[in-house]
């Protein structure tokens, strides 16, 4: 009975150990602080002042600076084609060739019909000289020496007549010879070699396209209108042509011409712009984007776009603060262009904000900066893993 009394007191005293600890320790720990929460991985960039060009952009189309269908303009069998097709020409180079011989036997008759005349002519002047000095002595009659007159006045018209029919003959001869009227590129040739052609056949030998420079034919909104306007005064307005997707320059060129009218159904105005086209990127008929610099704005606070966030109150970003917590700061934003946004109010240079994984973020979260720098360069660096 003893040990089983010692054994009881033990057991009561390990209890009563136990529960003090626990009363003691328990508070304790309830009482300790939260670890704080893991800090969210985010993309930031520093408002920086820059020099941001000013643009508009619209959908173009490109068409060659000038189309030729080369045609034949006189009859004949087609002896040559000097060409192949899709060759690169310059203006006054051999396409084809017509059967030379039928005119050059014309020139030929005719140049043979002016030395006939031309001899007529002669006779009849000696003749009229003769006669003019004999009716000072009666010889011959005032009636005769008219009439020799008018015949070399007649002749004197036939051989400008022969003149003018050697001159025709020379054109049409000229003719047989086909050569390229402008520099540029052939097409597919519309008629094979030994066909007999017609100058009034209503088809061609080949379309000859210039394409250095060409043309681009694009809109853009009617309110444009001033600003465009204003560039023009200042001088030449630089127009770059873009791939569909917005992300490859093809060329870049200049604004050629506002057209006079704007169209009343859409409220669009029509532009021209000139590209030199040295490495033919631009082709007739495809479809562009257009970016048309207005002006640049210097030294301008820039940020990201993607730091531009949009509420029910405005625009704001997250500003990063010196703790590595963020905050909701309105801003004011002048233009946004090629993925860089103009602030006018609302963050002074150096400030950092962020500029991706803005989903995860309430005010006064911490943050873990994966990307840091000036505006521009990251907005580039954005643009180029896209």
């Amino acid at each position: 009975m003893r040990r089983f009394r010692l054994i009881a007191a033990a057991l009561a005293l390990s209890g009563a150990g136990l529960a003090g600890w626990l009363w003691i320790e328990g508070p304790a720990k309830a009482q300790a602080p939260a670890p704080p929460p893991p800090a969210i991985p985010v993309q930031a960039a520093t408002a920086s002042p820059a020099d941001v060009p000013i643009q508009e952009t619209g959908l173009g189309s490109v068409q060659a600076f000038n189309t030729v269908t080369v045609k034949v303009r006189v009859d004949g069998e087609l002896q040559k084609i000097a060409f192949t097709e899709g060759q690169m020409v310059k203006a006054g180079d051999l396409l084809a060739q017509i059967d030379p011989r039928p005119f050059q036997a014309a020139l030929d008759q005719a140049i043979a019909k002016q030395a006939q005349d031309q001899a007529q002519l002669d006779n009849a002047r000696l003749n009229l000289q003769r006669d003019a000095n004999l009716v000072i002595h009666q010889y011959a009659t005032q009636q005769t020496v008219d009439n020799e007159k008018a015949m070399v006045s007649q002749l004197e018209a036939t051989i400008q007549g022969d003149a003018a029919a050697i001159e025709n003959a020379r054109v049409q001869l000229g003719y047989t010879t086909i050569t390229a009227p402008i520099a540029g590129r052939t097409g597919i040739r519309l008629i094979d070699q030994g066909n007999i052609v017609h100058a009034t056949d209503t088809g061609g030998i080949v379309v000859v396209t210039q394409l250095q420079p060409i043309s681009v034919i694009f809109t853009l909104p009617e309110d444009d209108l001033p600003a465009i306007a204003d560039a023009q005064a200042k001088g030449p307005v630089t127009v770059t042509a873009l791939s569909r997707d917005g992300t490859d320059p093809l060329d870049q060129g200049t604004l050629a011409l506002v057209d006079n009218e704007i169209d009343q159904t859409t409220g669009t105005l029509r532009l021209k712009a000139t590209f030199p086209n040295p490495h033919n990127r631009l082709w007739p008929g495809q479809f562009v984007n257009i970016q048309v610099l207005l002006r640049t704005e210097r030294g301008v606070l820039t940020v990201p776009s993607g730091a531009i966030q949009r509420s029910n109150s405005g625009l704001y970003v997250y500003r990063v603060k010196p703790d590595d917590s963020v905050e909701v700061q309105p801003v004011e934003v002048g233009q946004m262009t090629n993925k860089i946004a103009v602030v006018t109010g609302g963050l002074e240079p150096g400030d950092r904000v962020v500029t991706a994984g803005q989903y995860r973020l309430q005010p006064g979260a911490r943050v873990a900066i994966a990307q840091a720098g000036p505006a521009a360069a990251v907005a580039k660096t954005a643009e180029a893993t896209r």
